[in-house]
């Protein structure tokens, strides 16, 4: 009898160990966002800012928002009952000083104390280098505005989604074949030669410069797909390059990766970035 009981017991754990498992994913953690009030944490620099107000304002749609200052914020991070929008610098392990900075969304709790690292992380956008940012974030803040809303939204609902980030939107990329593709010069690799250009690139793949390029975005260009990347201004061992392929009328994401930057590796969209895109559209 007591070996039956044994046997019992320990075909009954990893049912309940599962049970544990499933009540602490990210899904559940998150599941009060939209009931929540997300706090919009102000970074005190005036330019940023107002563009940030504007944008949160025509666009916030999935929960209650209020703006606050970061001593608000210092303040209330500590308390559940809110979920922050912060702009912070990121720092990678290897890295002496933060080279990047992220616009993220996190959630309030005791853990908070440690610092925002410890804090429940629903997601993080690379915006722009911490240190010389170009502006284009400001062009780009509409579309992360949107894709940090609808990831919120399918990580409620999909566990998988919580848990893969935001590369899993590369999914989209093979419905991009009727669409067409503009990278900014700026943001390709020096490996993108014309040699390589002349190979691979086809009449729906094209080169021009930021400003170019960021007009697509600014317009709203139906079909389209445009570059951005974000990288430190002068990476250091360890530091990572993030390459996007965004939407520009409807703000999804349909190429996200990042590589770390190396001596051989430096920023902006790779050979095998380019190779893997024109693979998924059927070329």
């Amino acid at each position: 009898m007591k070996r039956i009981l044994i046997l019992i017991a320990s075909l009954a754990f990893p049912l309940i160990a599962g049970a544990q498992a499933q009540i602490n994913t990210k899904k559940i953690k998150i599941s009060d966002f939209t009931g929540k009030v997300t706090k919009v944490v102000l970074t005190g620099n005036a330019f940023y800012d107002s563009s940030l107000k504007d944008e949160i304002a025509s666009r916030w749609r999935i929960s209650p928002y209020e703006f606050c200052t970061t001593e608000e914020f210092n303040s209330l991070k500590e308390n559940g009952e809110y979920y922050f929008l912060i702009t912070a610098s990121g720092k990678f392990r290897k890295e002496d000083t933060p080279g990047i900075m992220f616009l993220t969304l996190v959630k309030g709790g005791p853990k908070a104390a440690l610092g925002i690292d410890e804090m429940l992380e629903v997601v993080s956008m690379p915006l722009c280098p911490a240190e010389n940012p170009s502006g284009r974030e400001l062009v780009f803040l509409p579309a992360f505005i949107d894709i940090i809303q609808q990831y919120t939204l399918d990580s409620m609902e999909r566990d998988l989604s919580g848990y893969t980030g935001l590369s899993n939107y590369t999914l989209n990329m093979p419905k991009s074949g009727g669409m067409d593709i503009i990278f900014a010069e700026e943001d390709l690799n020096s490996g993108i030669t014309r040699t390589f250009r002349d190979a691979h690139f086809d009449s729906s793949i094209s080169v021009t410069d930021e400003d170019s390029a960021d007009e697509y975005m600014i317009e709203n260009e139906p079909n389209v797909l445009v570059s951005y990347t974000v990288a430190p201004d002068c990476p250091q061992p360890g530091s990572y390059c993030y390459k996007m392929l965004i939407n520009t009328s409807t703000h999804e994401i349909y190429y996200y990766r990042r590589h770390r930057i190396g001596k051989k590796t430096g920023p902006g969209f790779l050979p095998e970035d380019l190779k893997r895109i024109i693979s998924y559209r059927g070329h």
